[in-house]
């Protein structure tokens, strides 16, 4: 079944042509030619169907393929299987399980979780029910809150590794700052340093062969998440990499929202100035970005390093620092892992909910959590980028604006350049860094990573940061926006009614 689609366009396309070669004379090409047409789109309706997705995206596809048969067809080839995703990445998933289980049966029980209010103490247990992560207690991390002082980090503490660097990005860009971290990786692989990086096939499908070459040569294993061979048959096209992993001799790692690129640098004239977040991560919970990198690159290569040369490490700091839980999520996972740890944070917040995000689609489950969480008198607040990067995702985002802002959910347009951090704070003591955005995509379609931290600095650094964010964007009024012309409202809607094919 799972293939059954991508073979029905292939049959379509060689048989169309035999159609108009043969009954153009009889003037039968129009019957025939909408014969088929009709034929596949049913086909593939009915495999929709027994996806069992949610219905409002089942829905929003029939309506697609009535209305544009051949574009709806074409779409849904690029961007819309699933194919039973669960079965597709079911190795990975039940790897992965088995090592995390191992993992987490093998950290130290820690009384600390024990001075967590109840609701806390629900988040990081669902947290690790889902995830099967343990918080970590012995972690330090520390916010680097723009591109500049991301790199600058990133660049000084590869210059120190002395046995290994792993790498795992969505995109690469070989421009001035992708050539600067070439450089001195080809430096530390002569070194005799070893470097695995891995890529996403799509994000960075623009990245020249000669970029990779180099590395190669130099001795960097260069491997491709989710190569794209035929995509129109590629069942695994829609499921994307979406994480921004380093790892230096597993004591250190980074993650957070910046890709390689000098966009992120603020020097795209596009986009100007770039605001984003990324995260350092010291000690313990190393551990957990070094396996979610691990089992990438085995499901990627069939080569496992599963081994406790690369995975005891990270806990030489003793000292505490709040509570750190490192979570990755993806369709390979029972469970919306990421999203459920979400809408637990929403609904159990007691005081304030604040969030930034670049694209904010979210499904009805964390649409309605918010709604339900302003109407409740708690302080809510989104901060949003004032210009579009991905336009669709932009305009379908402000569709959902009237009812929040009704409900009494503050709402930020930031405008100094471009907004890209993912960001979650809950009654200032509980918040979310990552790669996750609040749209569907990232909830049910891509590779992602979080950390979720309690009552560390880094924290305390977020709200300070989040505040100062706030002074340079401009509140959304209910009333100059709900003036807004006709025409956006229709462009805006149309968006909406595409979002859940994306």
């Amino acid at each position: 079944m799972k293939n059954i689609v991508g073979i029905s366009l292939l049959i379509l396309l060689l048989v169309s042509p035999w159609y108009f070669i043969t009954n153009e004379v009889n003037g039968g090409l129009m019957f025939y030619s909408s014969l088929i047409l009709t034929l596949f789109l049913a086909i593939t309706g009915f495999v929709i169907f027994l996806e069992n997705r949610d219905p409002i995206q089942t829905i929003t596809w029939l309506v697609v393929f009535c209305a544009f048969p051949f574009i709806g067809f074409i779409f849904y080839f690029l961007f819309g299987r699933n194919f039973r995703k669960e079965r597709i990445f079911r190795k990975k998933y039940f790897l992965d399980k088995q090592r995390f289980v191992k993992m987490s049966g093998e950290a130290e029980h820690n009384d600390r979780m024990k001075e967590m209010d109840e609701n806390s103490q629900q988040l990081f247990s669902l947290a690790n029910r889902l995830g099967n992560s343990p918080i970590s207690f012995t972690t330090e991390t520390r916010i680097l809150k723009n591109g500049n002082e991301t790199f600058v980090n990133i660049i000084e503490e590869i210059k120190k590794a002395k046995h290994h660097i792993h790498l795992e990005y969505y995109i690469v860009r070989d421009d001035r700052i992708g050539g600067v971290l070439k450089d001195v990786l080809i430096q530390k692989a002569r070194e005799g340093v070893e470097i695995r990086f891995l890529y996403d096939a799509v994000g960075s499908w623009k990245l020249a062969r000669t970029y990779i070459h180099e590395l190669k040569n130099a001795g960097v294993e260069m491997v491709v998440f989710g190569p794209l061979h035929l995509p129109l048959i590629n069942n695994k096209f829609n499921f994307r990499n979406h994480r921004k992993i380093i790892v230096i001799d597993g004591s250190i790692g980074f993650m957070g929202g910046l890709n390689i690129g000098d966009e992120y640098l603020g020097h795209d004239p596009k986009f100007g100035s770039w605001r984003d977040t990324h995260l350092i991560v010291k000690g313990e919970a190393v551990r957990t970005l070094q396996l979610i990198f691990l089992q990438d690159w085995y499901y990627s290569t069939n080569h496992s390093f599963l081994t406790d040369e690369y995975l005891l490490t990270g806990s030489q700091l003793h000292h505490e620092h709040g509570g750190v839980q490192l979570i990755g999520g993806g369709p390979d996972s029972e469970w919306t892992i990421i999203k459920n740890i979400f809408f637990k944070m929403i609904t159990s917040a007691e005081k304030s909910v604040w969030i930034a995000s670049p694209y904010f689609v979210p499904d009805d489950d964390i649409f309605q959590a918010l709604k339900v969480a302003a109407l409740s008198g708690l302080d809510v607040r989104l901060l949003v980028p004032k210009n579009p990067d991905k336009r669709i995702v932009f305009h379908a985002s402000r569709t959902y604006f009237p009812e929040m802002l009704a409900s009494g959910v503050r709402i930020f347009q930031y405008n100094e350049g471009f907004m890209h951090s993912k960001i979650i704070i809950v009654d200032d003591q509980l918040a979310s860094i990552g790669t996750t955005n609040m749209d569907m995509r990232s909830f049910h379609l891509n590779f992602e990573v979080n950390a979720f931290l309690y009552r560390t600095e880094s924290t305390q650094q977020l709200v300070n940061d989040f505040l100062e964010d706030i002074k340079v964007s401009q509140e959304v009024e209910i009333d100059a926006f709900s003036k807004r012309n006709i025409g956006l409202k229709v462009l805006e809607s149309t968006c909406r009614l595409l979002s859940p094919l994306l």
